[in-house]
């Protein structure tokens, strides 16, 4: 008998899927993924507190206080009525995270719905289906703002359904040909072989394999929605004179701006951090939950599989 050596890659465990946590702590260790998951803490943390506690009565008027410089007690300073500027920018927290959440809400909805039956459907039902969503897809949230509010009027749920109706079909767009890819793969077609019915198929491989492009449209949604509702409350279709915004507090300061700089500079700021957080977010939970992009730099994952050299027994 003789000895030779021959190459063999050494035999990996299968890799078990990723849960929350990990998920967590891959988004801790990116920069972006730490600057997003902090900003959303801080966002969600004030807009909770403010519910509770804010550093003045909700309508509190001081006219002897108008325009008051950032100092205690006022720690971004007044309006021209006297109002505090902080206890707004809390108010305005609670308004976005509403927002961010119901808009998402509706995008996932209306994009995993177009999405699917784009995918999961007769020839003749997806090509119609891919031709709707590149029809829809060309209406901007404006102008669909425009038309729920023409027929409800003004509110936080216009801004709330246009956002979530337009980037819904962005994400439907975009996660339409990942499912037509992933459905003819071999394990889509060993599970139709078991029984499963398209519904079951969907739940359980199509949308996991999905995910991750699907999260980062939707954490992309989130930061639209915020934008959509300073802009939307600026034009007069999100939200009302009397709600806490940002967007409203942007419209009421805007024209003091080369007088008073200081006042609009606070929700600017406030409208600008969120949204980066909200797409660096977006960018870094696509890295964790996409093993092709994570694996090279997480250390429990190195990105092949070691060689060594295994002695075969050939007689």
């Amino acid at each position: 008998m003789s000895i030779e050596h021959v190459t063999k890659p050494a035999s990996a465990s299968p890799e078990k899927p990723r849960t929350g946590s990990r998920w967590l702590r891959q988004l801790w260790r990116l920069p972006t993924g730490r600057f997003g998951l902090i900003v959303v803490a801080v966002i969600t943390l004030v807009a909770v507190v403010s519910i509770f506690w804010t550093p003045f009565e909700p309508k509190a008027i001081d006219l002897t206080d108008r325009w008051a410089l950032p100092s205690f007690p006022h720690l971004r300073g007044t309006d021209g009525t006297g109002r505090d500027i902080l206890r707004l920018v809390m108010a305005g927290a609670r308004t976005t995270l509403f927002v961010a959440i119901g808009s998402g809400i509706v995008a996932s909805i209306v994009g995993i719905t177009l999405a699917s039956v784009g995918a999961l459907t007769p020839r003749w039902a997806r090509e119609s289906m891919a031709v709707l969503i590149d029809i829809l897809i060309a209406f901007p949230v404006l102008l669909i703002a425009m038309m729920i509010s023409s027929v409800w009027g003004g509110s936080l749920w216009v801004v709330i359904w246009s956002v979530g109706i337009g980037f819904g079909v962005s994400i439907a767009r975009v996660t339409r040909p990942e499912l037509r890819r992933v459905l003819h793969s071999d394990f889509i077609l060993a599970a139709r072989a078991s029984g499963l019915s398209g519904t079951q198929i969907l739940a359980r491989h199509l949308m996991p394999n999905v995910a991750p492009v699907f999260i980062v449209q939707l954490s992309w949604s989130m930061a639209v929605a915020v934008l959509a509702e300073a802009g939307l409350s600026y034009l007069g279709y999100g939200a009302s004179p009397t709600e806490p915004s940002w967007g409203v507090l942007l419209a009421n300061l805007q024209a003091y701006i080369a007088v008073h700089p200081l006042a609009v500079l606070w929700p600017g700021l406030a409208i600008t951090i969120t949204v980066l957080g909200l797409n660096l977010l977006g960018d870094a939970l696509r890295e964790a939950t996409d093993p092709t992009l994570s694996r090279g730099r997480d250390p429990l994952h190195p990105p092949r599989a070691s060689i060594r050299h295994v002695p075969e027994v050939i007689s």
